[in-house]
């Protein structure tokens, strides 16, 4: 903001008062006939306000899209997941992982995990150029496990490894990744890209930790941001990226953070 605006100006009342104009029986008439129907009936043509429900957070005004989309994904859940199906994974080799999804809040395990080994598989992930492959299991054979949660799930999960997530990050605890819910169907309001590009994003990130690598910084404005930058929290002048490597296969780094 630049400021308080200047107080609007206020007009002298007249000198003069103009003459009050007689009120009839017909004008008190249609005045009461007004106030009848606006009481009783509403406007025609529109509904009446309390036949219509409005959600409410917080305050009375109109829910947003942004608003309307955070209050249907649910806040908590019963705690537990259903493991993924282990037919997703496309080439069979690699690291074991399993993919696990919280009971009752609306995600499909076996499509999440489609997904994921999407993400693990792409040439412009940690599988580049065969570095690291990755293969699901169904089994407790997984060195890593992936868990997509509700929110308080999540920062319960991610409260074991002293991490405060705040119902709003992912983590990282051990073998376990823990995804926030949130972030899975919403994305980030700081990415540049669809919900489905920040999937990505967690993906490698958490996955990142899990491998070794720690947080990066920005290395530049206008360039792409690493993805062990925690992008959510402001790109810094860089731009939003999902992926450890480029097109042309170079690894996107960043300087560590101190």
């Amino acid at each position: 903001m630049t400021g308080r605006p200047n107080a609007p100006r206020t007009h002298r009342a007249s000198a003069r008062r103009r003459p009050r104009a007689a009120v009839t029986p017909v004008l008190l008439a249609l005045a009461a006939a007004a106030l009848c129907l606006l009481a009783g009936h509403g406007l025609p043509g529109t509904s009446d306000p309390a036949a219509t429900p409005v959600a409410v957070h917080g305050d009375t005004r109109s829910e947003t899209p942004e608003a309307t989309a955070t209050a249907s994904v649910p806040e908590s859940g019963p705690g537990t997941f259903t493991v993924a199906r282990a037919d997703a994974h496309r080439t069979g080799g690699g690291r074991p992982y399993r993919v696990e999804v919280e009971d009752d809040m609306g995600v499909d395990p076996d499509e999440a995990a489609e997904q994921i080994a999407a993400i693990l598989d792409d040439e412009r992930g940690w599988a580049h150029g065969a570095g690291v492959t990755f293969r699901q299991v169904a089994d407790d054979s997984a060195t890593l496990v992936i868990r997509i949660a509700t929110p308080d799930t999540a920062d319960a999960i991610c409260a074991t490894g002293g991490l405060d997530t705040e119902g709003e990050l992912n983590c990282r605890v051990g073998r376990t990744v823990a995804v926030n819910l949130k972030r899975w169907q919403l994305g980030s309001p700081e990415f540049a890209g669809p919900p489905e590009e920040y999937r990505a994003l967690i993906i490698n990130h958490e996955v990142g930790h899990w491998l070794g690598y720690g947080h990066r910084e920005c290395p530049g404005p206008g360039q792409p941001a690493p993805v062990m930058m925690q992008q959510i929290k402001g790109l810094h002048g860089c731009v939003s990226n999902a992926w450890p490597y480029a097109a042309d296969g170079s690894f996107l780094d960043g300087p560590k953070v101190p």
